[in-house]
């Protein structure tokens, strides 16, 4: 089965041809960093004035990398929430026009759910259930169960800043160019971890809920005491600030997997292409004879391929009707009476 991909959830514009949810025959993307580098973030209406600048021609683009024509195509798969609305009407209204004009089944996607299937992409082997998912992002930081592809329950997410939200501010505390998050990776490689000992959000025994604004603060509050106090380098203050994070991350997921059993571990989502956390997620595994997946860096950023994937495995499930789907900004994470259905 061919599916077209389209994400357009925020300010990357991309188009995939993916066949049977894993085998990707192209992925185009095409980011906006110079766009909104000068505004240190996204600026949601250059984002989406971009989408239509370019929508078109990354469709084109990814079939004809994939050595097709749009006839070939057996369905269509858009990101349809969550996300930036003005994005996402551009993605949603173009993959409708396709599906109306040729024909084919349109999938509407939950864009977090790509995350997940992201992690098949280029892979033989297809998803055993349960999972457990670390999803860490610049919008999201969830721990999932997902128990089938369309039964997914998020059992903790972070109550305030995303990680990748940390991260970025973060970065511009130390002067890093936006987007900060993988400059703040490579600077704390030379960095002293155990330098400073910022802290790290507890909660109740039976919650994994995450917060990691506290630790932002702490980092803005550390970096304006200098003055007084012996100076540490960027790339201590980068080290420690990515252990506390990382720490927080891999205490959801050492108690979320004891207090289930899991046939792997997913880390998704645009932070999962960190190296330090990728490092000890690994190692973790290989300590707990835990199967741990990560996509390759380029399917862990926003992409039309894990798009393209998930309405693979979701199928009917996710099916829309070409002339009424809308985009949804404040999408929710469970699919509607998925539960029921497995």
């Amino acid at each position: 089965m061919l599916i077209l991909g389209i994400e357009t959830s925020c300010d990357d514009t991309s188009a995939a041809v993916v066949r049977d949810g894993r085998d990707v025959l192209s992925n185009v993307a095409t980011n906006q960093d110079e766009f909104h580098r000068k505004f240190g973030g996204i600026v949601p209406e250059i984002a989406s004035r971009q989408h239509v600048a370019l929508l078109s021609a990354a469709v084109e683009d990814a079939i004809g990398r994939a050595g097709l024509s749009l006839e070939d195509v057996d369905g269509i798969a858009v990101t349809k929430g969550p996300g930036l609305i003005g994005s996402l009407v551009v993605g949603v209204a173009h993959a409708k026009a396709l599906a109306f004009a040729l024909g084919r089944p349109l999938y509407g996607i939950n864009h977090l759910h790509g995350h997940i299937f992201a992690a098949y992409l280029d892979r033989d082997e297809t998803p055993v259930y349960p999972l457990l998912v670390l999803l860490v992002s610049g919008g999201h930081t969830q721990v999932v169960a997902v128990r089938s592809a369309v039964d997914l329950e998020i059992l903790g997410r972070t109550r305030d800043d995303a990680a990748g939200e940390a991260y970025d501010k973060t970065a511009r505390l130390l002067g890093l160019d936006f987007p900060g998050g993988p400059q703040l990776d490579r600077l704390a490689r030379n960095g002293d971890a155990n330098a400073i000992r910022f802290p790290r959000h507890r909660t109740a025994s039976d919650s994994l809920d995450m917060s990691f604004s506290g630790l932002k603060t702490s980092v803005r509050y550390y970096l304006e005491s200098q003055d007084a106090k012996p100076h540490a380098s960027n790339e201590d203050v980068a080290a420690s600030f990515q252990a506390a994070v990382i720490d927080v991350l891999m205490d959801r997921v050492r108690r979320a997997w004891a207090k289930d059993a899991y046939a792997a571990v997913i880390v998704s989502g645009g932070v999962a292409a960190n190296s330090a956390l990728q490092s000890e997620m690994k190692r973790w595994g290989r300590a707990n004879n835990a199967s741990v997946l990560i996509p390759p860096p380029k399917y862990c950023t926003d992409n039309a391929a894990m798009i393209a994937a998930a309405a693979y495995f979701q199928g009917e499930n996710v099916r829309a009707d070409p002339l009424t789907l809308t985009a949804d900004p404040n999408l929710r994470f469970e699919l509607p009476g998925a539960a029921a259905a497995v």
